[in-house]
Parts: C-alpha cells; sequence; structure tokens
C-alpha cells in the first residue's frame, strides 16, 4: 500500500491516500520509521521498506499493512 511518511516537528506521521487517513506514529520498532514495524495512533500497523535514516521527507514508499483490520 502506498503511504506518504512526512515529519512535522519531531513526531513523524503517515498519510494513506487509498482510505483518505492521516494519522501520527505512535511507535516505531528500530527507534526510526525505516526498515521495521510501525504502529499508528488508530491502532493499524505497517511493514517500512528499508531506507537510510537520512531520508528527505516527506516521501512516498510501499509499505506493507501488518493485521486484517480495515
Amino acid at each position: 500500500m502506498k503511504v506518504m511518511l512526512r515529519k512535522v516537528g519531531e513526531k513523524y506521521e503517515i498519510y494513506v491516500p487509498k482510505k483518505d487517513l492521516e494519522e501520527k506514529i505512535v511507535e516505531m520498532e528500530n527507534g526510526t520509521p525505516w526498515g521495521g514495524k510501525i504502529k499508528l495512533a488508530n491502532g493499524w500497523s505497517f511493514a517500512m521498506p528499508d531506507m537510510p535514516a537520512d531520508t528527505k521527507l516527506p516521501i512516498t514508499v510501499e509499505a506493507r499493512k501488518i493485521g486484517d483490520e480495515d
């Protein structure tokens, strides 16, 4: 699923165009949004692609939704 990642202040946010959903990231498996699992404020989780920590934001990437909640 395509998602757009951006940083607002010190926090990260995800926008999911397919669902017209914008949520804050509340948990990051690796301390960064890259190469691990992230959890959004609404409870959704995504497996994020491996990218360098200094990747310029905002960026649209392909992320895999974990779980079956819609």
